[in-house]
């Protein structure tokens, strides 16, 4: 079992552009946690939606069931309830209906007490020469460490 879990959404990065982060914590059962501690978890194509503007949810993240589960344990893809602060809710559910917005999870880890946190962003989706942008600019920071490296 590892001690810090911190599974990231790679893509999240690169497909959005963020505008605000949080860290919520998530409703979980015993085999999830279970799952998570042993890294068995994937954000990748996850999202974040509310339902009836009340409560959030995280939606399509996988889980994998837990090897030593019983017939208690959880299904693979679920929606999970996502915790935050009252006021954190209103001010993403009133940002989020704005055109073009949403929220995305970019890391998902677990805190030094051992609880399952998640971090999502108000995101905006890039454009394609956005995107470009981005690789051109990864790979100039790439270039330039080597060269360093190599001065060193």
């Amino acid at each position: 079992m590892q001690k810090n879990i911190n599974i990231l959404n790679k893509r999240a990065r690169f497909d959005y552009e963020i505008l605000d982060k949080y860290d919520a914590g998530i409703v979980l059962t015993g085999t999830e946690i279970k799952s998570i501690r042993l890294g068995k978890a994937s954000i990748a194509e996850s999202f974040c939606e509310f339902n009836d503007h009340t409560e959030l949810f995280l939606i399509n993240a996988t889980i994998e069931e837990y090897a030593f589960g019983t017939h208690y344990n959880h299904k693979a893809k679920s929606e999970r309830k996502l915790l935050l602060n009252k006021k954190e809710l209103k001010k993403l559910d009133k940002d989020s209906d704005n055109k073009g917005l949403t929220i995305v999870p970019l890391r998902l880890y677990t805190n030094e007490k051992g609880l399952a946190k998640i971090e999502i962003a108000l995101c905006r989706g890039k454009k394609n020469y956005d995107k470009r942008e981005t690789m051109k600019e990864n790979d100039t920071k790439r270039d330039l460490a080597r060269i360093k490296k190599e001065y060193r």
